[in-house]
């Protein structure tokens, strides 16, 4: 008789005098996503991390963009690595490891995850510009960095070459949605660790 896998969608919000962030994810979806969060170039990164790592994401956020689009990403990192750690519960029988190298014209770009339960970020990207489109480019990696600490995983991203702003950035996002979906596969029986825990 086979086992009945438990949904592992999870939703997670957070409102401060900053921001006001809501998100829905469901890991085992098809790339459904539905994303507003007041900055259009974001918006867009959000949906390459939907749909190629075969996640269903519903993000929508409103923050103080008046000031900056500081407190919108990071938060927006913080509530979907709460939704992720939720939707991965004890992390049972997930492969746990994986990689991705990703191309984009010119560009390549390696990530490697540890869904570890301990949060820590290697970030090995250098923008040339301040901006993309109308997102901060220092901003991805203050993504990264609440993703990874609310998600509680190890998180390596290193951009090997590229010259185009737009090209870097969109390989950074895509191969940590596709090293996300082959690390959180369910593919083995018990937790993932010698120690039996994540």
């Amino acid at each position: 008789m086979s086992k009945t896998r438990t949904a592992r969608i999870a939703t997670a919000a957070r409102k401060t005098k900053e921001t006001d962030i809501r998100v829905q994810l469901n890991l085992d979806g098809t790339g459904q996503h539905q994303i507003s969060t007041g900055i259009p170039f974001f918006d867009h990164m959000l949906a390459q991390l939907a749909k190629h790592g075969y996640m269903d994401l519903d993000v929508q956020a409103k923050g103080d963009l008046e000031i900056d689009g500081h407190h919108t990403v990071e938060d927006v990192g913080l509530v979907l690595g709460s939704a992720l750690r939720e939707a991965l519960g004890d992390r049972s029988g997930i492969v746990r490891f994986a990689h991705a190298y990703v191309p984009l014209d010119e560009a390549l770009t390696r990530v490697v995850i540890d869904l570890s339960g301990r949060p820590y970020l290697v970030y090995n990207v250098e923008f040339k510009a301040a901006r993309i489109g109308d997102l901060q480019s220092e901003l991805v990696e203050e993504f990264a960095k609440a993703f990874v600490q609310e998600g509680r995983f190890n998180l390596h991203i290193e951009n090997l070459y590229g010259r185009n702003q737009h090209h870097i950035s969109e390989t950074i996002f895509k191969a940590m949605a596709r090293a996300l979906h082959l690390a959180t596969r369910v593919q083995y029986e018990g937790v993932p660790s010698t120690k039996g825990v994540l």
